[in-house]
C-alpha cells in the first residue's frame, strides 16, 4: 500500500469567491503626537477586513449564488499494489523472467461540479431525444413525445443546492476524492548478459488500465478531464486514456569481431573496431475520446460530451446531425448527415452511447540504431567517430510526444474540441497527420578524441 499527497496548488483554484485575491488594509496618516501610524486603529471595532469582494447586496443569498468552487472533504489517494515473478537461468549466459504486476487506485481526485446534473441521464429516467441514421416519416416524427423544449425544461441544478440557492450557471467546482483505476500487466522478458561482444534483451508486456477520470485538471487533450455526468461517475469508467495494451521492446549491443585482432595495423585500424547497437519499440497508441463539441446533455460543460458511436460505421470517421421536427415545429430528433460515419454528433438534448476513449490512435514502430567506430594508436590515443539514427527507417508516427525523446506537445492543436470531436473526423484516419508530428528520421554524428 502506498499513499500519494494531495498538491497544493489544486485547493487554491477553489477557494470562496470572496476570496481570490489579497485584501490590503491599508494604513497612513499619523497619531496625535505626530508618529506615523503602523497600523489602524481598532481595526476589529470598525469591521477588520472590508467586505470589499463581497456579491451585490452583500448578504447571505448573494453570496451562494456567486459561489462557484468548494473545498470537499480530503481523501488521500493510495494505491494497492500486488506483483509476482519467475526467474530462470538456462546456458550460460541467458536468463528468462515472467512477471505480474497488478495495481488499484483508490480516492483519486477528480474535477466535478458537484451542484449540477445532466437533463439528458436515461440512466436516472431522463430520457433524450433519438439520433436516426436514416431518415423517420413525419409520423413517426409526430409519434415522438419528448420535444427538445421538454428537455430544456429540465432543471441541470440538484434540488438540495437549487433550494439553497447555489444556482450559479458556471457551477460550484470540487476535486472530489472518488476516482478509481485498476491496471493489470503481464510480461516476460529475454536477457543475454554481455559476452564475447554481445548483448540482447528483449521483453513483451500485455496490460489493462481501466480507469473512471484520467486527469483532474487540464494536463491531457485525449481524455476530458471532467465527467460526462457529475452524479454518474460510473459511466465514466472505461479503457483509459493511458492503455498500452500491447508493447514489445528489444535492444541489442554487438561489437563486430572481424579484423579487430588483425596482425596487420592498417586493416585493423580501417576495418576492426566496428560496434552497432539499438532499441526496438512497438507497442500500441494511446486512446483519445471523441466528443460532440457542444452541451449535448445540458449539464452546463460542453467540455465533456460524449458523440454518439455507430459501430458499423466507417472507422475513424466523423458527422454532424440535423435536426428533426414535428408537424408543430418542435425538435423531436436529430438525423446523422453522414449514416456511414463511426462517430456522430449528438446533438443539444440527444442520448449518447459512446463511452471515454474509444478512438484508437496510431501505436509505435520505431527503430533506434547506432553505429560507431573506434581508431586507436599508442597506448591511449583513440578517436571514435559515431552515428546516431532516431527513428532510422523513418516511419510516420503520429502520437502524442516522442517515441524516444520526453518532450511536450503543442496542446493548442491538439485541443480536443477543436480537434477530435464528431463534427471534423474525416475519412482520413482521426486527422492524425493534421495534429501531431509525424517524428520524423534524426541523425545525429559526433566526433571524439581521446588521448
Amino acid at each position: 500500500m502506498a499513499y500519494d499527497y494531495i498538491f497544493d496548488n489544486l485547493y487554491i483554484l477553489s477557494l470562496p469567491p470572496q476570496s481570490q485575491q489579497t485584501i490590503d488594509a491599508t494604513v497612513g496618516g499619523a497619531d496625535t503626537a505626530g508618529n506615523a501610524l503602523l497600523y489602524t486603529p481598532n481595526f476589529l471595532a470598525n469591521g477588520g477586513i472590508p467586505n470589499v469582494l463581497l456579491p451585490t447586496g452583500g448578504n447571505a443569498l448573494d453570496a451562494r449564488f456567486a459561489t462557484t468552487a468548494f473545498i470537499d472533504d480530503q481523501e488521500v489517494p493510495y494505491s494497492l499494489t500486488w506483483t509476482g515473478s519467475f526467474q530462470r537461468q538456462f546456458g550460460t549466459n541467458w536468463v528468462f523472467e515472467a512477471r505480474y504486476l497488478g495495481t488499484r487506485g483508490i480516492h483519486l481526485l477528480t474535477q466535478s461540479r458537484i451542484n449540477k446534473s445532466a437533463r439528458v441521464a436515461p440512466e436516472d429516467g431522463r430520457a433524450g431525444l433519438p439520433t436516426f441514421l436514416t431518415a423517420p416519416s413525419q409520423a413517426q416524427l409526430d409519434g415522438l413525445s419528448l420535444t427538445l423544449d421538454d428537455v430544456n425544461a429540465r432543471s441541470n441544478f440538484l434540488p438540495n443546492w437549487a433550494a439553497a440557492g447555489f444556482t450559479n450557471p458556471a457551477g460550484v467546482v470540487g476535486f472530489l476524492s472518488n476516482g478509481n483505476s485498476t491496471y493489470h500487466g503481464a510480461s516476460a522478458q529475454v536477457s543475454r548478459r554481455f559476452a564475447e561482444g554481445f548483448q540482447l534483451t528483449g521483453a513483451y508486456t500485455w496490460s489493462h488500465l481501466i480507469d473512471d477520470t484520467t486527469a483532474e485538471v487540464f494536463s491531457t487533450v485525449l481524455s476530458p478531464r471532467r465527467v460526462e455526468d457529475f452524479q454518474n461517475l460510473r459511466r465514466d469508467r472505461a479503457d483509459s486514456a493511458l492503455d498500452r495494451r500491447h508493447r514489445f521492446v528489444t535492444s541489442f549491443i554487438y561489437e563486430l569481431p572481424w579484423f579487430r585482432n588483425h596482425s596487420n595495423g592498417f586493416v585493423r585500424t580501417v576495418l576492426g573496431g566496428f560496434n552497432f547497437s539499438g532499441t526496438y519499440t512497438a507497442e500500441s497508441g494511446q486512446k483519445a475520446t471523441v466528443l460532440s463539441g457542444i452541451d449535448s446533455n445540458g449539464n452546463g460543460d460542453a467540455a465533456s460530451d460524449r458523440a454518439i458511436r455507430n459501430p458499423n460505421g466507417v472507422r475513424g470517421t466523423g458527422s454532424t446531425v440535423t435536426a428533426l421536427t414535428n408537424t408543430a415545429g418542435a425538435i423531436v430528433g436529430y438525423l446523422a448527415d453522414n449514416p456511414n460515419a463511426e462517430y456522430i454528433r449528438a446533438g443539444t438534448g440527444a442520448e449518447s452511447n459512446s463511452a471515454r476513449n474509444t478512438l484508437q490512435l496510431p501505436g509505435i514502430n520505431n527503430l533506434d540504431f547506432s553505429i560507431s567506430k573506434n581508431f586507436s594508436w599508442g597506448e591511449s590515443r583513440r578517436i571514435s567517430l559515431r552515428a546516431d539514427l532516431f527513428n532510422a527507417f523513418n516511419h510516420a508516427q503520429y502520437i502524442p510526444g516522442s517515441p524516444n525523446d520526453v518532450q511536450p506537445i503543442n496542446t493548442t492543436a491538439v485541443g480536443q474540441v477543436n480537434t477530435i470531436t464528431a463534427a471534423n473526423l474525416l475519412t482520413t484516419f482521426n486527422q492524425a497527420d493534421r495534429v501531431f508530428s509525424s517524428n520524423p528520421r534524426v541523425i545525429q554524428l559526433g566526433l571524439k578524441f581521446t588521448f
